[in-house]
């Protein structure tokens, strides 16, 4: 683990500054509904691409279509360096549930939902979730959602493809039918179970994408991160962030609030080195947790 991360990685054929942002949080409670100020959600987003982020995440089945919609009112006409990643193969039932969407017409309305909701002729890369478990990966064969997926890229609606979600077994199922661009898991200082998928990406120059990474509904919240964090005089959250940023150079770290304060914080972690002890203490975590 370098305590000089690079800045940028690949995404697709994008290069982009590897601290990026998620705007999950930016829908209601529960990632459903509207959220109660829909300006302040715009206000973020502008300042998180005023801060620099030229990579945001996104879904429209976050609300559903609120957070897309959030993020053309607030930046639409996108800024040239500014890449959207999108996912697909999720629903939401009308009490809030996450549901399977595989279907070739689920696939398909979702790339012309997220088209119009954000505003877009194409969509640069569209991940495709798993939904084997609502609970984390699961086997299964990808073979007949990717289908659906290359078709839609060969009408030029997807630009690339991404994966959410998987095991290692679907990454290498899917690379065997398309180029996967990213892999989007659950991963941080203490979720660590894709620490050998992450270092096969990283030698063939594909993007891992960690959901969660400070925690998710549930923030990260342990001794050790905090006292490191007091010693550096960083957040804790921002210490997260720089860890993971450290941990390899193809991770790009996609932290989402609905804060202007919290995102500042969020972006601080950029330029945070972290000292090779303090890294030592921050991976004896996971052991312990």
């Amino acid at each position: 683990m370098s305590n000089t991360p690079h800045t940028t990685w690949q995404l697709g054929d994008r290069t982009v500054k590897r601290l990026g942002y998620g705007a999950m949080q930016l829908a209601g409670p529960g990632v459903f509904g509207p959220p109660k100020d829909l300006e302040a959600a715009r206000t973020v987003l502008r300042a998180a691409v005023a801060g620099g982020v030229d990579h945001i995440d996104t879904s429209d089945f976050y609300g559903p279509h609120i957070t897309n919609q959030l993020i053309r009112e607030a930046l639409h006409p996108y800024p040239a360096n500014v890449t959207i990643v999108t996912k697909i193969g999720a629903r939401r039932d009308s009490q809030g549930n996450w549901l399977p969407a595989f279907s070739r017409e689920e696939l398909t309305q979702a790339v012309h939902d997220n088209l119009r909701n954000l505003g877009l002729e194409a969509l640069e890369v569209v991940n495709l979730r798993a939904m084997f478990s609502v609970h984390g990966p699961a086997e299964g064969s990808l073979e007949e959602p990717l289908a659906v997926l290359a078709g839609l890229r060969e009408q030029g609606l997807v630009r690339h493809i991404g994966l959410s979600n998987v095991t290692a077994t679907q990454v290498r199922e899917a690379r065997r039918m398309v180029p996967v661009a990213c892999v989007q898991n659950h991963y941080n200082l203490v979720h660590r179970g894709d620490d050998a998928l992450i270092e096969e990406l990283a030698a063939d120059g594909i993007a891992y994408v960690p959901f969660f990474p400070l925690g998710g509904f549930s923030p990260l919240q342990s001794d050790t991160l905090s006292a490191v964090a007091a010693r550096l005089d960083a957040t804790p959250m921002a210490v997260a962030i720089a860890w993971l940023l450290q941990r390899s150079p193809n991770i790009l770290v996609i932290p989402g609030t609905s804060s202007v304060t919290h995102l500042r914080q969020n972006l601080a972690a950029a330029s945070l080195a972290l000292p090779a002890d303090a890294v030592a203490e921050l991976d004896r975590i996971a052991a312990i947790a």
